[in-house]
């Protein structure tokens, strides 16, 4: 085959274990010249393995590698940036105090000194944000950049290093809507001009909307590879999952019960005095959903560190199962003998501790107590274990492997793990945020029918997502938040995404627009 007509990338027969853990089974596809092709499976279904396979994070145990047709031997990621591959990780691989700019040529080799190779890449840098419109502040440190902005800085890092192969790993599990059709139109542009890109994801509309094909894996094999206009959301679900896949959440009418939780004109101000949250004011009801809808950023996170008691209000008050809570060191343990359960937006940073146990995971905030506690206050180690082994068997983590690092496991098996904690507890008020951020078709299905079922054995749950479909799935009541405040209210028969954006952006409900 001539270097002309030879796929960007070829993978023959690779395959990869870990331990026990079989990861790659001789998977083998190919991805042609300038085309977008989405690489498709549940959490654990090993795919970003073998993408890091590719990159030369991991060896491949065996099977070969070809790029334009020739095999490369790829043992790290230098030897795959020679070879024209770039990658953007799902955890982005940045150093958060150093700048854009230096971000960007780290490890380039620094050509004539690194102050040659600064200016070099300013101009570089330049020419590429012109020509793809991905333009980055190159003087700012990483920290002070909102993560759409952070993912931009990881592919002009690929693009300055000549990458003709860019791997994107769940590219849109951190970005708002906006910016995530921002991203596809820079991929169809890189697309246009030759270049080949492999989309990791879980989100079937947008391999539907954006590949040529799609390879799809299963317990670390291939099920299939075929062009996405043959392939249907419900098929590709099945093909992931191994059955039928409900891709809309089954429900039915409730008639909520008293006030569990209510807010009054509350208010959070940053560590600058800023004001983030403004006077807001809600009720949740036992026996129902209440989603709040809203562009990441617009005082949500803000929202939900207040109710767990994770941050101080500077105005308004909450009450919960009928008591007013306050603040102080001992808020966020008061609420939780109250019956508050809470679930972060980020699980990474502030709902596990990834070198940790799963076990140890599993009672997080939850281990002063029996049966977590023996005698003479010391933790009873096999009771932490059997019932981390009865969450992993009743929520289907894999692999069902209590000792294992939390760090290993992927995203969704992390996130059914904390959600058994929570959920396990008995609370009678959830909060949770972004309940199925970087979680497979499967696992969403299986999360969303567990809210459900709390909501129907009558407790409150407050659900805050970016995703508009699962605000629509699951949402008895939506509130929409802009700019820090709650501008709307719509009862899911009065919903729709056209109303919902509109309050999003700003038009108040019931002027001739909205």
């Amino acid at each position: 085959m001539s270097s002309a007509s030879a796929p960007a990338l070829a993978l023959r027969g690779i395959d990869k274990r870990f331990g026990a853990v079989h990861a790659n089974r001789a998977v083998s596809f190919s991805a042609a010249a300038g085309s977008i092709h989405g690489l498709v499976g549940e959490n654990g279904a090993g795919k970003s393995t073998l993408m890091n396979i590719v990159y030369g994070y991991y060896p491949p145990d065996a099977g070969e590698i070809e790029v334009g047709g020739k095999r490369v031997t790829i043992r790290r990621p230098s030897d795959a940036i020679a070879a024209g591959i770039g990658m953007v990780h799902q955890h982005f691989m940045l150093v958060e105090n150093f700048t854009v700019l230096e971000n960007i040529v780290l490890g380039s080799g620094g050509r004539g000194g690194m102050r040659a190779e600064l200016n070099r890449a300013r101009t570089e840098l330049a020419r590429i944000g012109r020509d793809y419109g991905l333009e980055a502040p190159l003087d700012e440190p990483i920290e002070e950049l909102p993560v759409g902005v952070q993912q931009r800085v990881e592919i002009l890092k690929a693009l300055y290093r000549e990458a003709r192969i860019l791997i994107l790993d769940e590219p849109t599990a951190v970005l708002t809507p906006r910016e995530a059709d921002q991203l596809f139109l820079l991929l169809d542009r890189l697309r246009a001009e030759g270049k080949t890109v492999i989309l990791v994801t879980h989100k079937l509309r947008e391999v539907m909307a954006i590949t040529d094909q799609v390879t799809v894996l299963r317990q670390g094999q291939v099920v299939s590879t075929l062009a996405t206009r043959e392939t249907s959301p419900s098929d590709l679900a099945e093909k992931m999952v191994g059955r039928a896949v409900a891709l809309r959440v089954e429900k039915k009418p409730r008639s909520p019960g008293p006030v569990a939780l209510s807010v009054e004109g509350l208010e959070v101000r940053d560590r600058w005095g800023v004001v983030r949250l403004r006077d807001a004011s809600f009720e949740l009801r036992q026996g129902e959903i209440v989603a709040i809808a809203g562009v990441a950023g617009n005082g949500q996170s803000e929202l939900l560190s207040a109710l767990a008691g994770l941050c101080q209000a500077s105005a308004g008050k909450i009450v919960l199962q009928g008591r007013e809570v306050g603040g102080g060191e001992t808020a966020a343990v008061e609420r939780r003998r109250l019956g508050l359960a809470y679930v972060p937006e980020d699980r990474l940073k502030e709902a596990i501790v990834g070198r940790f146990a799963a076990e140890d995971n599993a009672v997080l905030g939850r281990h002063d107590g029996r049966p977590c506690t023996g005698r003479f206050g010391f933790l009873d180690r096999a009771a932490i274990r059997r019932g981390c082994e009865q969450k992993m068997a009743d929520w289907d983590v894999r692999p069902a492997e209590p000792e294992r690092r939390m760090g290993a496991f992927s995203g969704g098996n992390q996130q059914k793990l904390v959600l058994a904690r929570e959920i396990e507890a008995g609370p009678a008020v959830l909060i949770i945020g972004q309940p199925t951020r970087g979680v497979d078709i499967g696992a969403i299905e299986f999360i969303h029918r567990r809210l459900v079922e709390l909501r129907d054995a009558g407790k409150a749950v407050l659900v805050v997502s970016v995703e508009m479909d699962e605000i629509m799935g699951l949402a008895d009541r939506i509130l929409v938040m802009t700019g820090g405040s709650i501008v709307g209210q719509l009862t899911r028969a009065e919903a729709t995404e056209e109303r919902i954006g509109l309050l999003m952006a700003g038009v108040p409900a019931g002027s001739p627009s909205a």
